[in-house]
């Protein structure tokens, strides 16, 4: 029990420290627009919906929604 506790803390840290990163990452964007957007390298349906579709928008091309 002790061992299945501990991986699912352990997973979930790991995501909360993703996400913070993630924060992070575009606070910074925010204060330094010279630097460009950032840049999500997340997979499909993350945020524009794409998970629905039979093709995925490339790095290319721009999300609907912002961040």
């Amino acid at each position: 029990m002790n061992t299945y506790l501990s991986a699912v803390l352990i997973i979930f840290a790991v995501f909360a420290g993703w996400v913070g990163v993630q924060h992070l990452a575009r606070a910074f964007a925010r204060r330094h627009p010279e630097f460009g957007p950032v840049r999500d390298e997340g997979g499909c349906g993350l945020c524009c919906g794409c998970a629905n579709r039979d093709t995925c928008p490339t790095s290319d091309s721009k999300h609907p929604h912002t961040h």
